[in-house]
């Protein structure tokens, strides 16, 4: 008998999910609260510019990248160089040191920081990063280098290929895993923004004959004899299976009250979950005050800034630039909007001296989820997070970035809409 499966929620963890249990056999409905699929990945356009929902980059050989190939999907984008990047250090541009040559001219490291840091870039993409599973990342870093300018000239290193800015907290080993996967493979800035990814997800769901319904929220899900009874938009409607690809927190609303089995489970695992945050100002300038100044990363403080129209083509008009300028933020940290607007805007002036007389469209974003779950020291790493099946409930299922034993980031959300989907169709 052909399943009915229900998946809540149209990013790209939801998105996978459908295809995977369509593929199955399953009769599959996805439904999106929102007018537009991909949630994180949307893309907006604003005239002729279009923005990511912050600086968004796909590691080539990844998850996501293994995923997409099962379904056909050649996702089209090129990759930023390495060399010819700043590393900012109290205010002032330097070489950022990335290989031999940028490692013997930069005025970030004296000689002696120098032999270190060349020491540890050579041998981090051969070490062994399970030694460091449980481990805070302070702690490796302690263990890596001697030099705490080193030392920050790594952890900066860490932010820009994990986004999360949380020594204390995070697990090593996953964070030099990251690290190494972005030396070994590289990343991909995508033509034309995330949501052409997002466009091919739903074509290929729809091709699979999955249900797509946008602007349909679903308020209410409950077990019942043999499967589930979910309300959307007022109506109810039976499903077999389900799968919850939302933040835990929308996941643990969506089965309240608090004496059903899923909703203590759910509220179990969301408390136990830091969320992944960063702040972005997104600038659209008619054109580049300094066209070789496009990349730089902060090292005594959480910063990036990235021409990302430089690499990636149709995101902005032809001879404008497109700019992501953030920072990265601590778990819990809270900044007054003009401090952190005026630190941004401070790189900008760094970089792109100029670029108010050129800007065309801007704006600030105060407090984006990058990722619904940190990858911390304390819970095992990748592995200690949850999921995709909810214990207790059986043809229940979570995706998304904070479930599932694989990867970070849209990694994450391809594995494990991958392993739910299937799992939705095939239990």
């Amino acid at each position: 008998m052909e399943r009915r499966v229900a998946i809540v929620g149209g990013g790209l963890a939801g998105l996978t999910a459908g295809i995977y249990a369509a593929r199955e056999g399953a009769q599959v409905t996805l439904y999106e609260r929102v007018s537009e699929l991909g949630g994180r990945a949307r893309t907006h356009v604003d005239g002729d510019f279009r923005f990511n929902m912050g600086p968004h980059a796909l590691y080539r050989e990844s998850a996501a990248h293994e995923v997409l190939g099962e379904l056909g999907i050649t996702p089209s984008g090129a990759a930023p160089p390495i060399a010819g990047g700043a590393a900012r250090w109290r205010g002032r541009l330097h070489a950022l040191p990335s290989g031999f040559v940028s490692l013997l001219t930069t005025g970030l490291l004296d000689a002696s920081e120098k032999l270190e840091f060349g020491r540890v870039l050579s041998a981090l993409p051969k070490l062994d990063a399970t030694c460091y599973g449980g481990t805070p990342l302070r702690r490796a870093l302690e263990d890596l280098a001697r030099h705490e300018k080193v030392r920050q000239v790594i952890a900066a290193l860490v932010r820009l290929s994990t986004y999360a800015n949380a020594v204390d907290t995070m697990c090593a080993g996953s964070a030099l895993r990251q690290v190494q996967a972005a030396f070994r493979g590289g990343v991909l800035y995508l033509h034309g923004g995330w949501g052409r990814l997002v466009d091919a997800l739903r074509e290929r769901a729809a091709a699979h004959g999955v249900g797509i319904h946008t602007g349909h929220k679903a308020t209410d899900l409950r077990g019942v004899d043999g499967g589930f009874e979910l309300v959307v938009d007022r109506r109810r409607e039976r499903f077999d299976r389900v799968v919850l690809a939302v933040p835990p927190d929308a996941a643990r609303r969506l089965v309240e009250p608090e004496d059903r089995p899923a909703h203590r489970v759910l509220r179990a695992w969301s408390d136990t979950l830091t969320p992944v945050r960063a702040a972005c100002l997104e600038l659209g300038l008619a054109s580049l005050p300094r066209p070789k100044n496009g990349f730089a990363l902060g090292v005594d403080e959480p910063t990036y800034f990235s021409v990302h129209s430089a690499v990636a083509r149709d995101l902005a008009p032809e001879g404008g630039a497109l700019i992501h300028c953030a920072r990265y933020l601590a778990p819990k940290e809270s900044l007054d909007r003009a401090e952190l607007l005026a630190q941004l805007e401070d790189l900008v002036d760094a970089m792109q001296p100029g670029w108010r007389e050129v800007v065309r469209t801007r704006r600030l974003l105060t407090d984006l989820v990058v990722a619904n779950a940190l990858v911390g020291a304390d819970s095992g790493g990748e592995r200690g997070r949850p999921g995709p099946a909810v214990p207790g409930c059986p043809g229940l299922f979570a995706a998304g970035d904070w479930v599932g034993p694989t990867a970070q980031l849209a990694d994450a959300a391809f594995a494990s809409g991958r392993a739910a989907g299937r799992r939705a169709a095939g239990e």
